[in-house]
């Protein structure tokens, strides 16, 4: 008799597959505990209307990356699976989207309803002065400067505003005030509605040689008694 021990090839598959199992365990494991990369899109409206919101942020806190929507709202980002991704816009409130850790597929799209926030700030009312008394006190205590000595009666005087006048020059718009009043005056005359050297002369006038034969025919112009002409 030989000293060997025969073990049974049954005996002898059951050992290999318990070993390959305690093999892989810590793969199995190292797997579970990766997270999937899950392309995450979708559109950020208004609560009211569904219209989109522009320049939104979509940010992951724990990843320090994010993006912002387009002109339409709409907006595209990678994130993990497990991650929390904070959507935040000036006037509304933060929503935080949140992708199941479980998420098997690759993309994951929502549909955002932001909701108005809307602050209303107290009323801030500024004075120099800590009370109204105060200010009160002050404005009565309010010493106005006297016109005589004063620059403003200087500034005012007649002899001085009369030597500004005469050796002033006459600015671009004063020029230009001028020729726009002359050419109006131009145009007047030649329509007749202001005064020309044929209008003033009552001699080329013919209305005035009617009126003069109406009053010789009326006897206006002849001399009365006791007036003396």
């Amino acid at each position: 008799m030989s000293g060997s021990v025969r073990i049974p090839s049954g005996w002898l598959v059951v050992a290999l597959v318990v070993v390959a199992l305690l093999s892989l365990a810590p793969l199995r494991a190292q797997a579970q505990g990766q997270r999937r990369v899950v392309q995450f899109t979708g559109i950020i409206a208004t609560g009211d209307s569904l219209l989109g919101v522009p320049g939104a942020t979509v940010f992951v806190p724990k990843a320090g990356r994010g993006t912002a929507t387009n002109a339409y709202g709409y907006f595209s980002l990678p994130v993990l699976t497990g991650d929390s991704v904070v959507i935040r816009s000036l006037g509304y409130r933060n929503q935080t989207v949140t992708i199941p850790l479980d998420y098997q597929r690759q993309s994951y799209s929502v549909i955002v309803q932001l909701k108005e926030d809307a602050t209303v700030l107290p009323e801030v009312r500024i004075f120099p002065y800590a009370t109204e008394k105060e200010f009160k006190r002050a404005f009565l205590a309010l010493k106005l400067p006297k016109e005589r000595g004063s620059n403003m009666a200087d500034n005012l005087n007649e002899q001085v505003l009369r030597r500004i006048f005469n050796n002033a020059p006459v600015t671009s718009m004063g020029n230009y005030r001028q020729t726009m009043q002359n050419q109006q005056y131009d145009q007047a005359r030649r329509m007749g509605t202001a005064p020309n050297p044929y209008t003033n002369n009552p001699l080329l006038n013919p209305f005035s040689w009617l009126q003069l034969i109406n009053q010789i025919k009326q006897g206006e112009l002849k001399k009365k008694e006791g007036v003396d002409y």
